[in-house]
């Protein structure tokens, strides 16, 4: 009889475990006072805010890493956790100043700026986009375009556009490009507080790149007369630009797949870790920006998808990859792609968290949800845990190209950005995006709980599911995601 016991008992173990469903795997490891004891150091006052290139930032990395660690998550990029992002600090331009024919003005905005100094001839290109540049001259020019595009001149999608164009009169030989903004002075003010001050950026290895700002022309004025014009004599003189780098990490882990040929192929479940700092006082005397959901919720989630799949390895292998700098421009993101651990057509999926807010319990809200192929497998996995997911409703905020995921996405992988459920950017969202009541005291935890869940098992059924997931057909990104992926 003891020996029948010693044969039934570890067999009655094993069985268990094969038995268990990835819900159960899930329910095992997420819970809610892990999802809160973890919120409420990132988003503690002590980190203030998680302001990249601070003190407090790199407490955070340390806290990230060695959660790793202790679930057993390995390291990837040469034996240690962290990836150095070279960032600098530039200083304000002391002087700025343009001269178009007779027209002079120092009313100018740095959006990429060293010091400068141009004399010569000058361009009209009307928006400076790619049909533009037809049949036209610039070497050695300065190109003057319209703000924005024909469908939308809005600072935020002017600023959107705005790589492509320098990226446009850089290759077409051009020396600097001045957009034309029609943003009146209440809100140039507001843009001035921004563009105007110190930035931060990744590092520079020229420090003769194009120079590209912002020239306010409210009425068109100036759009007219360069129009009317047969000849453009420029001027533009930058001065004053002092550069310092900063140290800053992304914090990166893996762990290896068990299938012996889909471990070739790579999940990354990501999000970025850092916030906007300490700022000016509000009326309760709070100057931090504690960043709970912005973006303490996604690290979090990521971090539950890390010990989830430490523990109960799955089929794909996992990337785990917590940036540095979104706030600052997604630049932890933008710097990886450049730089990345491992050869990026490996990477068949990019899982990105991140947040603003949320205004309805009852859902999870996946921006791009239906522009891959595995977004049944998301539904599922929301439905399982007693939220429905849904799509991107507020397409007009750009959301998709607003966070990491888009590093990713340009570069052909497919990536979707998990958020906590919100039907529209509405006075509740606002209440606490980006603004320094977004305190950990102020969640719904209990929501959490399915939130994460949801999360955590929707990279299962994707990391498991035999069919590597893709692009919807149609969609912007999916003729890069060929190419990447070799797939012609």
């Amino acid at each position: 009889m003891r020996q029948l016991l010693l044969f039934i008992l570890p067999l009655t173990f094993t069985l268990t475990c094969f038995a268990q469903t990835d819900a159960d795997k899930v329910k095992e490891t997420v819970s809610k006072n892990d999802i809160e004891g973890h919120i409420y150091f990132l988003a503690s006052d002590e980190l203030r805010g998680r302001e990249t290139g601070s003190p407090e930032i790199d407490i955070a990395a340390a806290y990230l890493a060695n959660s790793f660690r202790r679930y057993g998550v390995k390291p990837a990029d040469n034996g240690s956790y962290y990836q150095t992002v070279e960032l600098e600090k530039v200083s304000a331009a002391k002087n700025i100043n343009i001269e178009l024919n007779s027209f002079t003005s120092d009313n100018l905005l740095p959006l990429a700026a060293s010091n400068f100094d141009f004399n010569g001839d000058a361009i009209f290109l009307n928006y400076g986009l790619e049909e533009d540049y037809n049949k036209k001259d610039v070497k050695g020019k300065l190109v003057v375009v319209k703000a924005g595009t024909a469908e939308k001149s809005d600072p935020r999608s002017a600023f959107r556009a705005a790589q492509q164009k320098r990226e446009l009169a850089s290759k077409n030989g051009a020396m600097g490009i001045v957009e034309l903004s029609s943003a009146n002075a209440a809100l140039w003010t507001q843009l001035s507080g921004y563009f105007g001050g110190e930035q931060i950026g990744l590092k520079s290895e020229d420090d003769k790149k194009l120079v590209h700002v912002w020239l306010q022309d409210t009425d068109g004025s100036i759009e007219k007369a360069l129009r009317s014009s047969k000849r453009i004599s420029g001027k533009l003189s930058v001065s004053g630009i002092h550069k310092k780098a900063i140290p800053s990490r992304n914090v990166v882990g893996m762990v290896e797949g068990t299938d012996p040929n889909l471990k070739n192929e790579f999940v990354i479940y990501s999000a970025h870790y850092d916030h906007n700092g300490v700022g000016k006082p509000n009326a309760e005397n709070d100057s931090i920006y504690n960043g709970a959901r912005d973006n303490a919720v996604g690290t979090v989630t990521v971090l539950s998808a890390a010990e989830n799949i430490a523990k109960y390895p799955t089929k794909r292998s996992a990337l785990f990859i917590l940036f540095t700098a979104e706030e600052k421009g997604l630049l932890g993101s933008k710097w990886y792609v450049e730089h990345p651990v491992i050869p990026l057509e490996q990477m068949v999926y990019c899982f990105n968290s991140d947040n603003g807010g949320y205004n309805d319990t009852s859902i999870a809200t996946i921006v791009g949800l239906n522009r891959t192929t595995v977004g049944q497998h998301i539904i599922n996995a929301a439905s399982e845990f007693g939220l429905k997911a849904i799509d991107d409703p507020a397409g007009e905020q750009g959301l998709f190209d607003r966070s990491d995921n888009v590093s990713f996405a340009a570069k052909g992988i497919p990536a979707p950005t998990f958020s906590l459920g919100f039907t529209a950017f509405d006075a509740e969202i606002n209440k606490y995006y980006h603004q320094t009541a977004d305190n950990p005291d102020t969640l719904d935890y209990d929501y959490l709980e399915k939130f994460f869940k949801s999360y955590v098992m929707a990279c299962r059924l994707i990391a498991n599911d035999p069919n590597t997931p893709f692009w919807t057909k149609g969609d912007k990104y999916y003729e890069i995601g060929e190419q990447l992926y070799k797939k012609k």
